[in-house]
């Protein structure tokens, strides 16, 4: 059993996005009774209500991630109580949960660590006060069949001021442990996990026994959740490119469905990077090109997790959480290399070019509406401007000028719904382009613009990308590194 290590507070905040379906068709959340106490040496105690919303694949696979979806994560503590936690004067707070979550299978057992984050929260002079956490849990490998539970142990919530600005650096006010009550076993969901080649598990659940750590990917060998090496030991450059810049732009992204506000976390990202492949057709030729060269690929530069926008269900008594609202937002660049193609310009003339594709940054959005399974989305996007030069037709040397381009950038939009699982493990992402008018085209007065415009231009582009599994090269033992190569969309039959 292995669970992917999550060194490092920014990257337990939110690096994995997406659910899949889940065990239970309305899954909402699961509530439990707890005991909370400081962790200053106070021996008092205070009465918790806690609620766990996630979505859990209900079926998996030996060697494969099996991926809980975005987590919420409401601990509802009375005004009075907190009160007595809590310097006085304390107006707001921001907190900071811990969950310990056991993962067993088969007599075994071991923790994944899922860190929440909850945005500013308002203490009122009386009655509760409820800290939503929310955000992306780590996944986890399992070595054999069997049905695996997922239960919650204890938490632990740092409370800071959101008075002024955080600084998460600072020691908190306080932190407060919880424990579930007598009698309650936190169980969330099971997962039945078979070896691909039979519909029965191997095995059946026992006593679960923690083993020794072992945590990592889906790969053939054990990776440990000890952190990364100490500074000063850089191992290999993994990830050869710049960290992206830019700014987000979630706009094209799924928005809040009605309900109240949503709050919104930002962090200072993840840096990764990944292999991706893909093919642009245009639409007027009939034909197609390949989208990065699969020999020497350009990387995806990745700042994950830069965002966080988060709402709670309207009425958490509500089965379809019609309220319910996570979007993360990852900030990405790529540098392309120059693409070429044939084609049959107006079906008969041979026309050689190559393109040179000017990529804005690029705003990859991961989260899901309301709970239950179908809810997830994904969704890319940037925007890109086409220059065209080395214009051969049949054979012979069209001298187009150095700024034969579209006369202005064009927005690409890609959708993965659940196809996209998050960004470390990638996925594949489809859309389709309206390419503008070509400006700039011809050399010594003459105007090529027409015969481009005329050949390409126009709506109904479509664009088919693969994005493979990230390397992080700061914890490079558990991620995919260096980044596997991406398949080229078409290549595989689908299952």
């Amino acid at each position: 059993m292995r669970v992917a290590s999550v060194a490092g507070l920014a990257l337990l905040a939110g690096l994995l996005s997406g659910g899949g379906s889940a065990a239970d068709e309305s899954p909402g959340p699961d509530g439990f009774a707890a005991v909370c106490g400081a962790e200053d040496g106070d021996t008092s105690t205070v009465a918790a209500a806690v609620g766990v919303s996630v979505d859990v694949p209900a079926t998996g696979e030996v060697g494969r991630p099996v991926q809980p979806g975005p987590a919420t994560l409401t601990v509802t503590l009375s005004r009075a109580d907190l009160a007595g936690l809590l310097p006085e004067g304390t107006e707001a707070v921001v907190s900071r949960a811990a969950l310990k979550v056991k993962v067993a299978q088969n007599g075994e057992s071991t923790v994944a660590p899922w860190e929440l984050n909850a945005p500013s929260t308002p203490l009122s002079v009386d009655g509760d006060v409820a800290l939503v956490h929310s955000g992306e849990v780590p996944y986890v490998t399992l070595s054999s069949a069997g049905d695996v539970d997922f239960s919650v142990e204890e938490l632990t919530i740092e409370l800071r001021s959101a008075t002024t600005e955080p600084d998460r650096t600072a020691p908190p006010l306080t932190a407060v442990t919880c424990r579930l009550k007598e009698g309650e076993n936190g169980h969330l969901a099971t997962t039945r996990v078979t070896d691909g080649t039979s519909a029965e598990p191997s095995g059946t659940p026992g006593t679960p026994t923690p083993p020794a750590h072992g945590s990592g990917r889906a790969e053939e060998k054990e990776i440990s959740v000890e952190p990364a090496e100490a500074e000063g030991d850089e191992g290999p450059e993994f990830c050869p490119v710049e960290p992206p810049e830019g700014e987000l732009d979630a706009s094209e992204a799924p928005q809040p469905p009605p309900g109240g506000p949503v709050a919104q976390t930002t962090l200072p990202g993840v840096f990764m990077c990944a292999n991706a492949l893909g093919l642009a057709n245009v639409q007027k030729l009939n034909g197609a090109m390949i989208v990065n060269d699969p020999g020497h690929p350009a990387l995806v530069a990745v700042l994950s997790t830069k965002v966080i926008s988060s709402r709670q269900a309207a009425d958490p008594d509500d089965p379809d959480g019609n309220g319910y609202y996570l979007r993360i937002d990852n900030l990405a660049n790529i540098k392309l290399p120059d693409a070429e193609s044939t084609f049959l310009t107006f079906g008969f003339q041979p026309v050689t070019a190559k393109v040179s594709f000017e990529t804005g940054p690029m705003t990859i959005s991961t989260g899901n509406i309301g709970y239950g399974p179908h809810t997830q989305f994904s969704t890319v996007y940037f925007k890109q401007s086409l220059r065209l030069h080395d214009v051969k037709v049949n054979g012979t040397p069209l001298d187009v000028g150095s700024n034969c381009r579209t006369e202005k950038p064009f927005k690409v939009v890609l959708n993965g719904g659940s196809a996209y699982i998050n960004v470390a493990l990638g996925g594949r992402l489809d859309g389709e382009v309206t390419i503008p008018p070509f400006s700039g085209c011809g050399t010594d007065g003459e105007d090529l613009d027409p015969l481009f415009t005329a050949a390409i231009s126009g709506p109904g582009n479509r664009i088919f990308m693969n994005q493979g599994p990230t390397c992080i090269p700061s914890f490079p033992e558990s991620s995919y590194c260096p980044p596997p190569p991406a398949e080229l969309p078409g290549t595989k039959p689908k299952s």
